[in-house]
């Protein structure tokens, strides 16, 4: 993603929104909070403000480029949107997240679906706990 996709998304390039993008986009942590992107981008010295960063974040979110999900706890985050499913495991201690993708779980979900007689046409799966220590 880059700054075309940002005019794509019918939205002003603007600092603060190419900065948002290229944190998102180049980071290895793949889930954000607001908060934590205001400081990531204090830590390197751009200036901008926390009202900045939520309404970027909802731009973002309406226009497509990134989703935001609301994990157990009031835990609100922000990943990009690469176009690939994906489902989560959330530690609620830690609020660590994973991400993972299980070709069984899915095709058994779309097996549900029709056995009910309905149609699938988004879901997201999350999974609480814990993580242990494997050892």
């Amino acid at each position: 993603m880059d700054q075309s996709d940002i005019k794509e998304a019918g939205l002003k390039v603007t600092k603060p929104r190419i900065e948002i993008l290229k944190l998102l986009e180049t980071s290895e942590k793949q889930h954000f909070g607001a908060e934590e992107i205001y400081h990531e981008l204090l830590s390197k010295d751009i200036k901008v403000g926390i009202a900045t960063v939520y309404r970027v974040l909802t731009q973002f979110t309406a226009a497509g480029l990134i989703i935001k999900h609301n994990f157990e706890g009031d835990q609100c985050v922000f990943e990009l949107d690469r176009g690939e499913h994906h489902d989560h495991m959330v530690d609620m201690k830690s609020g660590k997240i994973i991400e993972f993708y299980d070709e069984i779980i899915e095709q058994r979900q779309k097996e549900i679906a029709k056995e009910h007689g309905f149609e699938l046409m988004e879901h997201s799966l999350t999974l609480y706990g814990e993580f242990k220590d494997k050892g």
